[in-house]
């Protein structure tokens, strides 16, 4: 089991590349940094030029972190994602790739069952919130805060969730992470100790994934705005 968050460093080119299926389009430009039982890949992935997919192979939630994907479903329009901008491609989707120079991203992958429908969709950063609940009181330190998230994609047969979520500044004490969750900071940034002592700063830009089960505590000064990608485990 995992003991610290592990930060996904946005790299300049992929090594130790890894096919997440026989079928993975982007299998030669792919670093996974974690993956787990609960077929679930974690990591970044390099890519330039255009393809056409006839039927994407899994579910993947990415964040361009450098350079532009065009993704134009077959018959569609071209939704571009800019750099800092996140979208999801559904398993079975037809869609065009098309990818600037230098294009990278951080993704967050399920591989198993799906149950959500083909298509494209976009996590928008200005998506309106809407007030959610904060950690429960006896794990805080200090104030109750203020809340707010906006789920845009959920597939029920992996148990993935994806959205925006926003809050004012709260410190919470070391516990065990509950789900498995790729966070992407848009704005503000957070402290992340582990069960060892050791911190990490994680700041707007930057990307973080706590892997289910891991002791993490969380600590952050200033109004915070994320892209988050959970999945449930367990019963």
């Amino acid at each position: 089991m995992s003991t610290a968050p592990i930060v996904l460093a946005n790299r300049d080119g992929a090594s130790g590349a890894r096919s997440l299926s026989e079928h993975d389009p982007f299998a030669a430009s792919r670093e996974v940094t974690w993956s787990g039982a609960q077929d679930l890949a974690v990591g970044s992935a390099a890519f330039s030029g255009a393809m056409e997919i006839a039927a994407f192979p899994h579910t993947e939630v990415l964040v361009v972190t450098a350079g532009r994907l065009d993704l134009s479903l077959m018959g569609g329009s071209k939704r571009p994602i800019q750099a800092g901008e996140s979208a999801v491609i559904a398993r079975g989707t037809a869609l065009r790739v098309e990818a600037a120079p230098g294009t990278r991203w951080t993704f967050c992958a399920s591989t198993g069952d799906a149950s959500a429908a083909p298509g494209v969709t976009e996590l928008p950063a200005d998506a309106p919130l809407s007030p959610s609940s904060p950690p429960p009181a006896n794990l805080l330190k200090g104030p109750v805060p203020q809340c707010r998230s906006f789920n845009a994609f959920t597939d029920e047969a992996s148990r993935l969730r994806a959205g925006i979520w926003d809050s004012t500044p709260y410190r919470r004490v070391l516990r065990p992470q509950p789900v498995n969750e790729l966070m992407h900071i848009l704005l503000g940034s957070v402290t992340l100790t582990g069960e060892d002592g050791r911190s990490v700063r994680v700041r707007a830009g930057e990307s973080v994934f706590v892997p289910y089960g891991t002791p993490c505590a969380w600590d952050s000064d200033e109004h915070l705005a994320k892209v988050y990608v959970v999945q449930e485990v367990g019963a």
